[in-house]
């Protein structure tokens, strides 16, 4: 339960909840308060946007007059929202969703809002404050006979509503009393859902029907593919991996959201609404293990088409939710950020770096498919080859690296292993697919990596494997060379590397930092969710399976009570930091959950992890 007497001007980022259609999402405060709402996609301007600035964002908050207690869950399996409101003269219960796009009968585009009088009677207050453009667009509201319509510059809002609202400079607001047994709703219609017939009770049915049966057709005889000790985790993770996925093109979005501080104050705010070609291997692995195959098709038919569309060397390292590149990077100077944390932006600058890893990536997605049965056309193989022979080329350029620094490009050791990945995926996908392909060159440059990074990369000073040439600066991505197949668990340097990130990088077991060393920004940052995923991993699959299964599991202890979690995560204080929730980090749970139901010899166990297969010895460590 959380206890609320006044409104928290910025909740805590983890103390929202997420609801969505498959095109957009809206974040749902403690307080009843729909605090982001962008529209009509993730990565177009907001509608509402009080978590970015309390005063200029706009919200639409329906919340009790007197203090109130509030307890929250998803119903059932699916991403319907219910929070409960306990007040001493009450209990409502408040209902948040939005039908799924093309999946139910009613309109993707209404935002629902049903309030139940559950015992006794409480009087709520209804407040909404649209604000068109990120706040930058004037607002006019007026009365129509379906409702109260407000428009912006571009987009527009109607809202139907049980009770009279008066209009306080360009805000609507009101009172509504509710009874035992009384039930209202709230109707939030956006362009396009204006005149559109619908039936609140119907489309509640229907929006409950479609998550349930997606969160239980994904595996074997339509149940889930992984029925071990975190079940509960793993089906909320993919539901919210579900939600980030658009529905048109197949993407998945890194997160919902932008500029939520990495740093409370600090100037690490990004924009995560769009789709990082990096996360492809990982996610397909995901989806693939869950048996969600159609999603984990279309994101692999969504990306391998932008790579047909470009020539390698053109390649972004992300893309919006509809492949557009230009992500051009801005800054709205009027928004005072999450608890100040300035400057909030639109738009993501990395989309114009070299990353060099990303083609690795995507030779680990394209294995992992073809290993599935998926046969390559000519077209595809086409694409795949001019890709690792483009590897060939530039395997050994500085680059940005997967972490996007904004400082200098330099040699990093992961972008080197990936490269390696590239050459050794599209070897064995040639050999394995009967591909034409120059694999005696495939193999030659291959080797020349494998020893450029084992001369360049390990720092027998250190002991590891360190983030780029030249440096004893350790990196957490050193913890997945073995993952994908660089060198086995048992080397010892591999060994010593896991070690000394153990030693460095580490907090309270659990929480692992990126790195240590600078990276061009000021300020610090949390714990990377992800990051403590990949030592978990890596800790499991070198034979420590005992001492990673205790930190996951207070690893997973730190989600909040309704499974979801942020980018990072401050040791410290357990507060959640970053944009929320991240894919990355839930496919990271997902992934972590099914190792160690591999290697703990489950009933169901999940499939190997990434460059492992099924049946094929794994060579585990005695420590």
């Amino acid at each position: 339960m959380i206890s609320v007497t006044e409104s928290d001007t910025y909740p805590p980022i983890e103390a929202y909840g997420i609801v969505g259609n498959l095109e957009t999402c809206a974040l749902v405060a403690p307080d009843g308060s729909v605090d982001w709402f962008p529209f009509p996609h993730l990565e177009s301007p907001s509608i509402l946007a009080a978590i970015l600035d309390a005063k200029r964002g706009g919200q639409f908050r329906i919340t009790p007059t007197d203090p109130f207690e509030t307890e929250r869950r998803y119903v059932d399996d699916t991403n319907v929202l219910e929070t409960t409101f306990d007040t001493d003269g009450g209990t409502v219960t408040m209902i948040d969703f939005l039908p799924p796009a093309g999946r139910t009968t009613h309109p993707k585009k209404v935002l629902y809002r049903k309030l139940s009088c559950t015992d006794g009677s409480v009087d709520l207050e209804v407040e909404l404050d649209p604000r068109f453009d990120y706040g930058r667009a004037e607002t006019a509201i007026e009365y129509t006979e379906r409702g109260i319509l407000a428009e912006g510059k571009d987009e527009r809002t109607l809202l139907e509503s049980p009770i009279i609202l008066e209009i306080d400079d360009e805000r609507l607001t009101g009172e509504l009393p509710l009874e035992a047994g009384e039930t209202e709703w709230f109707l939030l219609r956006c362009t396009g859902a204006e005149d559109a017939n619908t039936e609140p009770d119907a489309a509640l049915e229907e929006t409950l029907a479609y998550w349930s049966d997606w969160a239980h057709s994904c595996g074997p005889e339509d149940d889930c593919a992984f029925e071990g000790p975190w079940h509960e985790h793993v089906v909320r993770s993919e539901l919210v991996l579900k939600l980030l996925t658009h529905a048109e093109s197949g993407a998945i979005a890194a997160a919902p959201t932008t500029s939520l501080p990495e740093t409370i104050g600090g100037v690490r705010n990004w924009d995560y609404r769009f789709n990082w070609l990096r996360d492809a291997g990982f996610t397909v692995q995901a989806l693939m293990n869950l048996g969600t195959t159609e999603e984990a098709s279309d994101y692999f038919d969504w990306f391998m088409d932008l790579c047909q569309a470009a020539e390698p060397e053109a390649i972004k390292p992300l893309y919006s939710l509809h492949g557009e590149p230009d992500l051009e990077e801005r800054e709205l100077d009027h928004f005072e950020g999450y608890r100040g944390s300035r400057p909030v932006r639109i738009g993501n600058e990395a989309a114009e770096q070299r990353q060099h890893d990303i083609y690795g990536e995507l030779l680990l997605a394209v294995d992992e498919i073809h290993h599935r049965g998926r046969e390559l056309d000519d077209e595809e193989w086409k694409r795949v080859r001019d890709i690792v022979d483009y590897v060939r080329e530039i395997w050994d350029e500085p680059d940005a690296g997967i972490w996007e620094v904004r400082g200098e490009n330099e040699h990093f050791v992961y972008s080197k292993v990936m490269c390696w990945v590239a050459l050794d995926r599209g070897i064995a996908i040639a050999t394995d697919g009967a591909h034409d392909a120059p694999l005696e060159a495939w193999r030659e440059t291959r080797e020349m990596i494998r020893s450029d990074v084992l001369e360049n990369g390990y720092n027998d000073a250190v002991g590891a494997f360190v983030q780029s040439y030249g440096t004893d600066t350790l990196d957490a991505t050193g913890l997945l060379l073995p993952i994908v197949g660089f060198l086995p668990f048992d080397d010892e340097r591999v060994q010593g590397t896991i070690g000394a990130i153990e030693e460095t990088l580490v907090e309270d077991d659990v929480f692992v930092s990126r790195y240590d060393g600078d990276d061009g920004l000021p300020g610090e940052e949390g714990a990377f969710v992800l990051c403590s995923c990949w030592l978990v991993d890596a800790l499991a699959l070198s034979g420590r399976v005992e001492d990673a299964r205790s930190r996951f599991e207070s690893l997973l202890q730190r989600l909040n009570p309704l499974g979801l979690v942020a980018e990072e995560i401050d040791p410290e204080t357990g507060a959640h930091l970053g944009n929320y929730p991240q894919a990355f980090s839930h496919i990271g749970i997902l992934n972590t959950a099914l190792y160690l139901g591999y290697l703990q010899g489950n009933e169901t166990p999940g499939p190997a992890p990434m460059g492992i297969r099924l049946g094929e010895p794994i060579t585990l460590s005695e420590n």
